[in-house]
């Protein structure tokens, strides 16, 4: 048998519409798609997405990655009107053993069987809606086989991933753009000049409608509430469940999409009760009680977030001085990073507010990490002060060590650290990605 993933990440719609065709072209008997592709907030705009469908009472399929404790995450399954749960084990393994053997051992990336899988899962439960989230890219996504979506997505887009997608951000978002189809709306998130530039030009090529934050909606906070405006239309909603203030803008994109979805209706009320009841772990996930918290001294408080790009610790670093503002505690900062990130980017943003940085490492990470002395070296490279530990319980004994008084502790820099966090947390073990 040839290797399942013959390498890690091999951008290719060859091999899954291969596959798909051999399955009987599960991807072409979904309910109406909603494809969404960025850098940044992507998975915040699907959770938003989902939490207003399922208040509105719809069922809702939803594919996400990378999972952060269990692989069920990421192919969530409607099994009634208004819930949506992770799929369930015999149903998983039921996918994943007809996706793998009608492929009959040919080259496969995990993430092409996994899409396959999911695409099949879909076909055969009943729902209104999916939810369909690139995995990396867009253009050469296993979920661009998808060639006629409801409506298509791009959140704010930034450098990241240079290496698979160009080394550019002009290279960056024509592969985002990639996602864009004849006909189709695409609600564009807030983006840098250059960003919006390549969308617009791509989307004049493929023919593709773009709903553009700034000239169509627009979203922002107004004496505590969320106001979304569109040039007919003025809607003064809760702020959002999910903390910091890049979320305004992924819930502003969220909501100008559940206005555009034209195949299923979304009242105000559903979207209200969505922003309200949110969730989406490891973004700026405040963790008061269990194993980690109990750690520390009284008074200390404990943040998850997986950003790891430079403009996440931007949009973090924000969010942080904001917090800062409200109730000053020192900032310390718990981190691990994937070996291609850009580390010291993305600690260069914290450069004044942490008072401190430790590093520590990824067990089971996808792909090597930084050891916790580079992390610690890029955070110097910053001026950030730092140090390492070989694991997240002795950096945060550490840290109450060097202030047993009360603080802030945010534990960031990996989806795949964060997974490893939230896993301590239930005392389990996270399955690999």
């Amino acid at each position: 048998m040839k290797l399942l993933h013959p390498k890690l990440i091999d951008l290719s719609l060859g091999r899954v519409e291969r596959l798909l065709a051999k399955l009987g072209d599960p991807h072409t008997k979904l309910p109406p798609v909603i494809h969404i592709a960025g850098t940044n907030g992507k998975g915040s705009v699907t959770a938003y997405l989902k939490a207003m469908l399922t208040a509105a009472g719809k069922r809702v399929h939803v594919y996400t990655s990378p999972h952060l404790v269990r692989f069920h995450e990421r192919i969530e399954l409607a099994v009634s009107e208004g819930i949506t749960r992770p799929i369930a084990e015999a149903d998983l393994v039921d996918v994943l053993s007809r996706t793998l053997a009608v492929n009959s051992g040919d080259d496969i990336t995990q993430f092409e069987i996994t899409t396959a899988a999911a695409f099949l899962a879909f076909a055969e439960h009943p729902a209104d809606v999916v939810l369909l989230e690139v995995g990396l890219g867009g253009r050469l996504d296993a979920t661009n086989v998808i060639d006629r979506p409801a409506l298509t997505i791009l959140t704010p887009i930034s450098l990241d991933h240079a290496d698979k997608l160009g080394n550019t951000i002009e290279a960056i978002a024509g592969e985002k753009a990639g996602i864009l189809k004849r006909g189709v709306p695409c609600i564009v998130s807030q983006q840098d000049d250059v960003v919006h530039e390549v969308i617009v030009r791509e989307a004049r090529r493929v023919g593709a409608n773009l709903i553009v934050w700034g000239q169509d909606y627009d979203a922002y906070e107004q004496r505590g509430r969320l106001i979304v405006q569109k040039s007919d239309q003025l809607l003064d909603l809760p702020l959002p469940a999910l903390i910091g203030r890049h979320q305004i803008i992924n819930a502003g994109t969220a909501v100008a999409a559940a206005l555009e979805f034209a195949e299923v209706a979304v009242d105000e009320q559903a979207i209200e009760h969505g922003l309200e009841t949110v969730r989406w772990p490891a973004r700026l996930q405040r963790i008061d009680s269990g194993p980690l918290p109990s750690l520390l001294h009284p008074g200390a408080e404990l943040w998850l977030d997986g950003g790891h790009n430079p403009a996440a610790g931007q949009f973090l670093a924000q969010s942080l001085a904001d917090l800062e503002e409200r109730a000053p505690k020192p900032l310390y900062l718990v981190v691990g990073m994937l070996g291609l990130k850009d580390a010291a980017g993305f600690l260069g943003a914290f450069r004044g507010l942490a008072r401190h940085v430790i590093g520590v490492p990824i067990p089971g990470a996808h792909e090597a990490p930084f050891s916790p002395d580079a992390v610690a070296e890029a955070a110097q490279s910053v001026s950030l002060s730092a140090e390492a530990a070989p694991s997240v319980e002795a950096a945060l004994r550490r840290i109450d060590v060097l202030h047993p008084g009360p603080k802030r502790i945010l534990v960031t820099g990996s989806l795949y650290l964060a997974g490893h966090v939230l896993a301590l947390q239930e005392g389990v073990e996270p399955q690999a990605n």
